[in-house]
């Protein structure tokens, strides 16, 4: 795994855990059940709203590290054919030299 790949799973484990841990913490806090769940209720749709963000921005850095893989690849088969032109120019001047 690519080191993006473990921040991307670390950033998402972190924000389940915060969601865990605040609603455990909302559970034993004292307060009316109605409140309680209200705040569940906010908090669980932040912990949604940040979940969506991070899930975009992982198709985000996907889409560019596709993009980017694409272009090395164009230029190693570029500078391949380069070096396969060249390398047979060399034959042939090898090939006219001992002729």
């Amino acid at each position: 795994m690519s080191d993006k790949d473990t921040g991307s799973s670390f950033g998402i484990g972190f924000i389940v855990g915060a969601a865990i841990g605040l609603a455990i913490g909302f559970l034993y806090a004292p307060r009316p059940g109605e409140e309680t769940r209200e705040l569940l209720r906010e908090k669980a749709e932040e912990v949604k709203e940040k979940a969506t963000e991070v899930v975009d921005k992982v198709k985000e850095t996907a889409a560019e590290a596709k993009e980017k893989a694409v272009e090395v690849a164009e230029r190693v088969k570029e500078t391949t054919a380069e070096a396969r032109e060249k390398a047979q120019e060399k034959l042939k001047e090898v090939k006219g030299q001992t002729k």
